[in-house]
C-alpha cells in the first residue's frame, strides 16, 4: 500500500471514528432525556450520519454514502445499542470523546469541502458544505430534543474549527497531486482538530452579540464618556 492509499484509508477510519463518537454523544443526551432504545437509535443515527447525508443530498451526486456503504449505518446502529446498554459517563469517557470528536470534526470539514470541489462547486460553497458536514448532524439532533443547537453559541469554538479545516482543504486543493487528497484531508483534519482542542482547553468562544460592540457605551448606559 503506497502513501496515497494509506492516506485515503486513514481518512475513512477517521470518518467512521467520527460517526461512532457522535453517536455516543447522542447517547449521552438520550440517556439524560430518558429515551428508550428506539430513541437512542434514532438520535444516534441523526447525530452520527445527519451531516454527511445533508451534504450528499445537496450535492445531488447519488444516494448519500451513509446509505450505500453498509459500514456507516451498521456502525451507527451498533454504537447506539452499545450506548443504550452501557453507561458512557465519567471523566475518562468525556475526555476521550472530546478528543475523538475534535479530530473527526476536522476530518468531516475537510472531506465535505473536497467533495464539494469535486462536484464542481466554488471555494465558498465548499467551505459551507464542509462546515455543514461537521455540524449538521448535531444541529438536527439538538432540534429533535428541543434545545438550541450548541453550535449557535454558549460553548467553545466548534463550527469555526470545522470551517478552518474546510478552508485548509480548499486552499491546498490546487496544490495536491492527483490521488493525494487523503493526505490533504489528514492535514486539514489535524488543523481543525487541534484548533478545537486548544479552544476547549483555553475556553475560547466567539463573543455573544449583546456582549460586544464596536462603539463605546454612552454615559446614560452606564459607560464612561470618552
Amino acid at each position: 500500500m503506497d502513501l496515497a492509499e494509506a492516506g485515503t484509508q486513514l481518512v475513512r477510519a477517521l470518518d467512521l471514528l467520527g460517526v461512532a463518537s457522535n453517536v455516543l454523544l447522542a447517547g449521552v443526551l438520550a440517556r439524560a432525556r430518558g429515551f428508550d432504545l428506539v430513541g437512542f437509535v434514532m438520535l444516534g443515527i441523526v447525530g452520527g450520519l445527519g451531516g454527511g447525508m445533508l451534504r450528499d443530498t445537496l450535492l445531488q451526486a447519488g444516494p448519500p454514502v451513509a446509505l450505500t456503504d453498509p459500514a456507516y449505518l451498521g456502525l451507527a446502529l451498533a454504537v447506539a445499542v452499545f450506548a443504550y446498554f452501557v453507561l458512557t459517563d465519567g471523566v475518562w469517557w468525556h475526555r476521550s470523546l472530546r478528543f475523538v470528536d475534535a479530530i473527526a470534526l476536522g476530518a468531516w470539514g475537510a472531506v465535505g469541502a473536497q467533495k464539494a470541489l469535486s462536484a464542481g462547486l466554488g471555494w465558498l460553497p465548499a467551505i459551507l458544505l464542509g462546515t455543514l458536514t461537521a455540524v449538521g448532524g448535531g444541529m438536527i439532533r439538538d432540534v429533535l430534543v428541543q434545545r438550541p443547537p450548541i453550535v449557535f453559541g454558549g460553548n467553545t469554538l466548534y463550527a469555526t474549527c470545522a470551517s478552518a479545516a474546510a478552508l485548509v482543504a480548499v486552499g491546498l486543493d490546487g496544490l495536491t497531486p492527483p490521488g493525494w487528497q487523503g493526505a490533504t484531508t489528514v492535514l486539514a483534519a489535524a488543523v481543525g482538530g487541534t484548533l478545537c482542542l486548544v479552544a476547549y482547553r483555553r475556553g475560547w468562544r466567539l463573543p455573544e452579540a449583546r456582549s460586544w460592540s464596536p462603539w463605546p457605551k454612552r454615559a446614560e448606559d452606564g459607560g464612561d464618556v470618552a
